[in-house]
């Protein structure tokens, strides 16, 4: 027996990092929004580390924030430690990373969530959507509920036919032991879409009283207090810190001993792992030429004993997981409170996705999060915000929103998915966005306010005040480039105690700045700058013009990039019709159905000869309709 149980503008389904994203930005926005999730308890749960940021990921973190989402506000509220990674090299790899009091993180979200007015949170589990001829129209739960929408959002993380194992035993759940998505996952075979089987792992969290913390190395967070997101103004001092400490030969025999018991190497775990987040048994097995390994204990939170054991993610039987864990520096008498364990789910191939994140099998249908196929919290919540973001958008009437690999992490992440697919769970590089030095942690806002302010995810006041500060960099980029420093005994001394070759003749402060040896401080010594100007300007004034010439290179890449994205490709091209083409191209082609000659260029498979072949059927077609007219 069904039931109608309401009409809404956006249906969320699911409500982990990317869910909660998705519901709030399309709430936000002003549609209708309903988010259904199995368990309410688990809302923005953390089933693996406990933090938030890192390499990439904290820039898309900063992203998510300069858009106008939450996460970077959630976890600046109730992070337990906070940490500027790569301080030493350049600003493009510099990043923050967050360990977090887990279980705050989860209520503090969940408070947002209910206290949003355009929001409705609930406890169900979907079982259908409702399709009428090509378009999604609603869902239905478990409990026979039909909700009706013009949009609906499926952000199902790992629990889509989710199984947990661990050893010898394999059993059906969702992450956490939670109640797994099973017929959600048979209907979405049903509507026509490709489901892959990936696989994930956690490590053994242990109790801190059983850690002999003498025999590992102290982390702690940073003396300078630091947050994600740009309004947060109130900062946690009282951190906590995370512990060091190292595999050894032992640990390495004993997982070489026990391989035959390892669901992974046994050929029970039929899923792909993630290559870049390896489990202990890989990691032995793949580098055995490594004596040791590292391993971080990281507290789960202020008030639990359980330490997260970061490093040693694995499947094998729980025996074999208290003997690893006793072989370790400072754990030989540790009590382990949970084992870890590995989990094969259900995801769909990314390129049955356009750039919006909707699917083309279904319309008005979006998917965000480890459903399509990546892993980590932070790229399943940019996921979510520019799906929830666009079903919104798209509920209203209003124009969808697509991030170019130019404007930010996350439209590297989105068109990596969407262009190449992904035959592992995706995981967010440094190395995937060829304008790092452009998508950097210091700039988000720079990049995005004005989107995020455009769509009506930025207040007013914050948008203010975000054109004040733009304001003060073009300014005081302005004084330095005007203000002539002469080679006085002051200025050469200055420079001579950094290590650089004194002055000739007068300089330019701006050119001053670029010299490597120099900074802004140094500067201002020289040629102080009228009141006092926000750290954030100032930082950003000496980056821009320290790697002025780095950054006008990128941009002009960036430039040519824009000409191909605006060489469009029409929808309904027929690829088979185009002679010359290469077999495997028009497949891929038919396949991912690019919308832009730059699209296309990324495929894999589909070759500069390919792109020159159909720019010309793409003039020709454009000279045809001219001389038609």
């Amino acid at each position: 027996m069904t039931y109608e149980a309401g009409s809404y503008d956006v249906i969320v389904v699911g409500a982990g990092h990317a869910g909660v994203e998705a519901g709030l930005a399309s709430a936000r926005l002003g549609a209708k929004t309903l988010m259904i999730t199995i368990n309410l308890d688990m809302v923005a749960f953390m089933p693996c580390n406990p933090s938030v940021g890192g390499p990439a990921k904290g820039i898309v973190v900063r992203e998510i924030d300069a858009l106008g989402g939450e996460m970077g506000k959630n976890i600046d509220k109730t992070h337990i430690q906070m940490r500027m990674l790569n301080t030493g090299k350049g600003p493009a790899v510099r990043a923050l990373r967050a360990q977090a009091d887990k279980f705050t993180y989860q209520h503090e979200m969940k408070k947002t969530l209910e206290n949003e007015p355009n929001l409705t949170l609930i406890q169900g589990m979907v079982e259908r959507l409702i399709v009428e001829e090509g378009e999604c129209k609603g869902v239905i739960t478990q409990t026979g509920a039909v909700y009706s929408s013009k949009t609906v959002v499926i952000t199902t993380g790992t629990f889509l036919r989710g199984e947990i194992i661990l050893g010898e035993l394999k059993y059906s759940s969702g992450p956490n032991n939670q109640q797994p998505s099973i017929k959600l996952s048979e209907h979405l075979q049903e509507l026509g879409f490709d489901l892959v089987r990936f696989k994930t792992g956690t490590p053994p969290r242990v109790n801190s009283h059983t850690i002999d913390y003498s025999k590992t190395e102290i982390q702690p967070g940073d003396d300078v207090p630091r947050a994600f997101s740009y309004e947060t103004t109130k900062y946690i001092t009282d951190q906590l810190p995370c512990w060091l400490t190292y595999t050894n030969e032992e640990t390495h025999t004993l997982i070489d001993n026990n391989l035959h018991r390892s669901p992974m190497y046994s050929g029970m775990i039929k899923g792909t792992g993630p290559r870049y987040c390896p489990s202990i048994e890989d990691k032995v097995v793949r580098f055995n030429d490594k004596p040791r390994h590292q391993i971080f204990l990281e507290p789960e939170g202020r008030n639990t004993q359980e330490v997260y054991v970061q490093g040693l993610s694995t499947s094998l039987p729980e025996d074999v997981q208290q003997k690893i864990l006793r072989t370790i520096p400072g754990l030989e008498n540790v009590q382990m409170m949970r084992a870890g364990y590995a989990i094969e789910y259900d995801a769909i191939v990314p390129t049955q996705l356009w750039p919006t994140l909707e699917t083309k099998n279904v319309k008005n249908l979006y998917t965000a999060g480890q459903i399509n196929g990546t892993s980590g919290y932070e790229e399943a919540a940019g996921q979510g915000l520019m799906a929830g973001m666009n079903a919104g958008l798209k509920s209203l009437d209003k124009e969808e929103v697509i991030l170019s690999r130019s404007d930010a992490y996350i439209g590297v992440l989105i068109d990596d998915l969407v262009t190449k697919g992904t035959n592992e769970p995706y995981r967010l590089l440094t190395s995937r966005a060829e304008y790092r030095l452009l998508l950097r942690h210091d700039n988000a806002d720079l990049r995005l306010t004005e989107l995020g302010h455009r769509v009506g995810l930025i207040r007013e006041e914050r948008y203010e005040k975000f054109l004040v500060k733009k304001q003060a960099i073009e300014e005081e980029k302005k004084r330095l480039q005007s203000i002539i420093i002469k080679p006085t005994s002051e200025v050469q001394e200055l420079i001579k105690n950094q290590g650089g070759s004194e002055l000739k003749d007068g300089i330019r402060a701006s050119d001053l700045l670029k010299r490597p040896e120099m900074t802004y401080e140094h500067i201002q010594k020289l040629v102080p700058a009228e009141g006092t100007l926000d750290p954030d300007v100032t930082e950003q004034v000496e980056i821009q013009i320290k790697y002025e010439g780095y950054i006008e290179k990128s941009l002009q890449q960036v430039d040519r990039l824009k000409k191909m994205e605006n060489k469009k490709i029409p929808e309904n091209i027929d690829y088979d019709a185009i002679n010359g083409l290469a077999s495997e191209a028009k497949q891929k082609l038919k396949e991912v159905r690019p919308l832009s000659i730059a699209q296309a260029s990324r495929i894999s498979g589909v070759n500069p000869a390919d792109i020159s072949i159909l720019l010309v059927y793409l003039e020709q077609g454009r000279i045809a309709r001219i001389s038609a007219d």
